[in-house]
């Protein structure tokens, strides 16, 4: 056995629109604590895996709690400000 043989095999990560129903930006909005708008302008700048299809940007809620778990990641907690 060669020593490639003993590596992990690799991984793609998963994109989200490929998990569950394609829903339109609308929906993701009522399903969601987002708003509409917002998760356009999010889909506009590539922070929300989205696409257009047609006149409808669409998503999946794999994608909505994709972009959900980066803004809590990306907090940082100042324990000196809260009272």
């Amino acid at each position: 056995m060669t020593p490639e043989d003993h590596q992990p095999p690799t991984t793609t990560p998963i994109d989200p629109l490929t998990i569950g129903q394609l829903i339109t930006l609308t929906e993701a909005a009522n399903l969601s604590d987002l708003n509409s708008a917002f998760l356009r302008q999010l889909a506009d700048k590539g922070r929300l895996r989205a696409k257009k299809v047609g006149h409808f940007w669409v998503t999946t809620l794999a994608a909505i709690e994709e972009y959900k778990e980066s803004r809590h990641r990306g907090k940082r907690i100042d324990h000196d400000k809260q009272h």
